[in-house]
């Protein structure tokens, strides 16, 4: 064995952990400001100097520099620095990676259930071989064992009752839309939440493209009206002077979600505010900001209600404990008979993403 010996570089050991620690600031910092690079080294490059991150060996240009060459940003029209398609799915695997960090075992985990069943991931245990089984799932240990037991060492014999298969895990494919309320009360009273929301955006597309590409997401945003947005578009997303229209939201979900061919479909949304706008058949949007109007509250429980009929359950994340909106969640979620949660906002994240990995899989035999 032969050895190497060189001097301990110490600068360039604590370079990379500075490198590590600006990108994670700097990714936190462009979903906030809504995927503006410009606006987000700008205030990481005050960050750095409060904190002491910079100095004359590796300062904020370096940082900048770093970042194109790696491919996360690039320069645009005018000169200004850009995400790149890199940069964008950067953001979703860094959204993704510390929600699921967050989870805290046999509380929030995901919860297997003792069965199984055809397809899917190979288990270890073994059943007995029926008509129609592959036999690429075949157990050779436990049914070189069977024959053993019943035909003897001397001279061993495979006979149709020996046979073991392997179980598998049945993974079932889901159809989601994300419902994300980009209303003004988003960001009222000075609290963010349109930034967590958008967090989760970016996670679920990445838990989706990455560990589930057999199933399908949308994301949908919803103010006076709703629309649709490409996966793409979520780092640049803002709160907007809307009032929040969550019929209009659930309907187009549900017209999304109608065209899918999987079996299993779902909307998830979040949102902090009281139904406050109606569209009305003529295309005119209907505003009430005061208190909780029942004609919008009935036409949005009726919406609820036909996503029922249609075997769409809606989870809801409501980022508010009002009393008055908390009973209303309550309505809204008996009539779909779906599940609703009063989330903490640095919570979100883990509660969306165990509960979609949660209700997803399905096991059967």
């Amino acid at each position: 064995m032969q050895w190497r010996y060189a001097e301990h570089d110490a600068w360039a050991e604590g370079l990379k952990k500075l490198l590590e620690l600006l990108s994670n600031v700097f990714d936190q910092l462009v979903v906030a400001l809504d995927g503006d690079v410009e606006a987000a080294l700008r205030a990481l490059e005050q960050l750095g100097q409060r904190y002491k991150w910079f100095d004359e060996r590796f300062g904020i240009e370096d940082f900048k520099a770093w970042l194109e060459q790696k491919g996360t940003v690039a320069r645009g029209t005018g000169g200004a620095l850009a995400l790149t398609k890199k940069g964008e799915q950067g953001l979703r695997a860094t959204a993704l990676e510390p929600m699921f960090a967050a989870l805290r075992r046999d509380v929030e985990g995901e919860h297997r259930v003792s069965a199984t069943g055809h397809g899917g991931e190979r288990q270890a245990e073994s059943r007995a071989w029926e008509f129609g089984d592959e036999l690429d799932r075949l157990d050779s240990v436990a049914t070189l064992k069977n024959a053993a037991l019943r035909s003897g060492l001397d001279e061993i014999e495979i006979a149709e009752e020996d046979l073991r298969i392997h179980e598998s895990e049945h993974v079932s494919s889901c159809a989601t839309v994300l419902l994300i309320d980009v209303s003004h009360s988003m960001v009222l009273y000075g609290e963010d939440r349109i930034t967590p929301a958008k967090r989760v955006a970016l996670a679920l597309c990445e838990l989706i493209t990455t560990r589930f590409p057999k199933d399908s997401l949308d994301v949908v945003l919803f103010g006076d009206t709703a629309w649709r947005v490409s996966m793409d578009e979520i780092p640049y997303l803002s709160a907007g002077p809307y009032h929040t229209n969550t019929r209009d939201g659930l309907r187009l979900a549900r017209d999304i979600l109608r065209k899918k061919r999987q079996a299993n479909r779902q909307i998830v949304m979040l949102t902090d505010g009281k139904p406050s706008a109606l569209t009305e058949p003529d295309g005119e949007v209907y505003k009430n900001p005061f208190g909780l109007d029942p004609r919008i509250v009935n036409k949005t429980l009726e919406e609820a209600e036909a996503c029922r009929r249609l075997g769409i359950p809606i989870t809801t994340f409501m980022l508010t404990s009002d009393p008055l909106l908390v009973e209303f969640v309550e309505n809204f979620t008996r009539v779909n008979r779906g599940r609703a949660y009063f989330s903490e906002l640095d919570r979100l994240g883990s509660f969306v993403l165990v509960d979609f990995v949660r209700n997803r899989r399905s096991h059967i035999r």
